[in-house]
């Protein structure tokens, strides 16, 4: 596995299993701008697959590199959804590298609404449940510090990001972190697109 422990991974959610076959064999993946985090110029992507993979949900089997992310519009990333109500917003195109398949699953245990949130490698190298990837309390500021100096580092990016001093609570926000929540039922999770 190509990941460090400095690595910087942001957990996504990945809708269904054909995000799964367009990130494998198209080598990208979509995030509504919208409702995108603040920052996507990341090293790895880690998927979280939700109950749409029936036994596969509930975990993350999949990580991939970061190579790169342009602006595009749905109808220009997905050609055969041109009347799609989002087709017109636009999205993050994530470029990937190659899929590569845990040799364990990170598995969610009572984590099942799953978006996206930050971690490092060495949280990812380390993990068995999703409750392991969450950065403590007094490393957030570091994770913070280096998130904001890599939007800083990107042209695509104006940086309207605090500066490291900011409250517990307001921290775990930007880095989409929540308090423990119950599972779920199926008919609380989205239909197949996270936008």
């Amino acid at each position: 596995m190509t990941v460090s422990p400095t690595s910087l991974i942001l957990v996504a959610f990945l809708p269904t299993p054909r995000d799964l076959e367009i990130a494998r064999l198209l080598g990208w993946y979509r995030i509504p701008l919208r409702s995108a985090p603040k920052v996507v110029a990341v090293d790895h992507l880690a998927f979280y697959q939700p109950a749409s993979f029936g036994a596969r949900g509930g975990r993350i089997e999949f990580i991939s590199e970061v190579r790169g992310h342009e602006l595009a519009t749905r109808a220009e990333l997905l050609r055969d959804e041109a009347e799609h109500p989002h087709a017109r917003e636009e999205y993050y195109k994530i470029q990937l590298g190659a899929l590569e398949k845990l040799s364990a699953p990170i598995l969610a245990d009572k984590w099942k609404r799953i978006t996206f949130f930050y971690t490092t490698g060495e949280y990812f190298l380390n993990a068995k449940s999703v409750n392991e990837l969450i950065v403590h309390s007094d490393e957030r500021q570091l994770l913070w510090k280096s998130l904001r100096e890599r939007a800083e580092n990107e042209q695509l990016y104006t940086v309207d990001m605090p500066e490291a001093d900011i409250p517990p609570e307001a921290l775990m926000a930007l880095l989409g972190i929540k308090e423990m929540q119950a599972p779920y039922s199926a008919k609380d999770e989205p239909d197949g697109d996270s936008g």
